[in-house]
């Protein structure tokens, strides 16, 4: 008597089964894999998580004339001149704003190597800066910055140890004042990362925690972050398509009582770029990056407070190799 042997998975040809429709089978095929927890990617450093929001509502705004020109000399080192004319605001008691005209030269050099990075600024009136970023190791990074001046209690300094790890990133920071920071976040979803800091400023004897949370897609980006300093700063960006990027931020202080909250817009066209933004405050604000050619790029500046009747324009042009 023959015996019969059921088709292998492999040879088989028995039709699979048709209890779903085409819709649900589709859907099916199309639903998306578990989060794998145990490869989570690494965050962005807790300094950044703001990043996307402030690339849209804090362009480098400026008021007058600047000029600025940078020579590259080798591959890796390059010269840099800026001029600066406009007015200045000086501090008063009343609500109207002073302002004085000044003009400023500043002298810069860069090195700018795959593991070692240093910039120096030099202006006539006396302030000097200097930042350095230095790969250590595979996952540990040197940050630093400092400023000379020859105004009284103005000068500072800082050192940032940042380390990367797989799904999260800590950082010491070291500055004079008897300053100490610390902080860590970690990637709990593929999406969602939290954070703290913590920090004490030895000089003035206080200290502080802070608490973070960063969620991001590839079509948007939601951070929230609070400190016991009183500042409670929450972001949104909605990237609307690969040119264009929508932004809104919420600031309070919960100690103080102010609230200001501001709705940007970053617009990439193929030869500019528009960033802007206004605020509840009743402040306007706009800068333009117009591209005209290879190593040239003309500035445009606007900001419009309509409750301090205050208005600054500015255009520069930007030469380099």
């Amino acid at each position: 008597m023959a015996t019969l042997i059921p088709p292998s998975p492999a040879t088989s040809t028995t039709p699979p089964p048709t209890g779903l429709s085409p819709a649900a089978a589709a859907a099916a095929a199309a639903e998306p894999q578990k989060a794998d927890y145990l490869n989570l990617p690494c965050p962005i450093p807790y300094e950044e998580i703001h990043r996307e929001a402030l690339m849209s509502l804090k362009p480098e705004l400026f008021e007058g004339m600047r000029f600025d020109f940078t020579k590259g000399l080798n591959q890796n080192f390059s010269l840099s001149h800026s001029v600066m004319m406009g007015p200045t605001e000086i501090p008063n008691q009343s609500t109207e704003t002073i302002k004085i005209p000044t003009a400023n030269y500043e002298f810069g050099a860069n090195f700018i190597d795959p593991k070692l990075m240093l910039f120096g600024r030099v202006m006539t009136d006396g302030r000097l800066n200097a930042r350095l970023k230095c790969d250590l190791a595979e996952n540990l990074t040197l940050k630093g910055n400092a400023q000379l001046t020859n105004e009284p209690h103005m000068s500072h300094g800082m050192f940032n140890f940042d380390y990367k790890g797989s799904d999260y990133r800590t950082q010491f920071q070291l500055g004079n004042g008897a300053l100490l920071g610390a902080s860590y976040i970690q990637s709990v979803t593929p999406h969602l990362s939290l954070g703290g800091e913590v920090f004490w400023a030895g000089q003035h004897r206080k200290s502080g925690l802070g608490y973070a949370a960063r969620y991001n897609t590839d079509k948007m980006v939601a951070t929230g972050q609070v400190a016991s300093t009183g500042m409670v700063a929450l972001s949104y960006v909605q990237k609307v398509s690969d040119k264009v990027s929508l932004a809104s931020d919420f600031m309070y202080n919960y100690m103080s009582r102010d609230v200001t909250a501001s709705f940007g817009y970053d617009y990439i066209l193929r030869q500019c770029r528009l960033r802007g933004k206004i605020d509840s405050n009743g402040v306007v604000a706009a800068f333009l990056e117009e591209r005209f050619n290879l190593g040239l790029n003309f500035l445009l500046s606007a900001e419009i407070d309509h409750r301090k009747k205050d208005y600054k324009f500015g255009f520069g042009l930007t030469v380099g190799e």
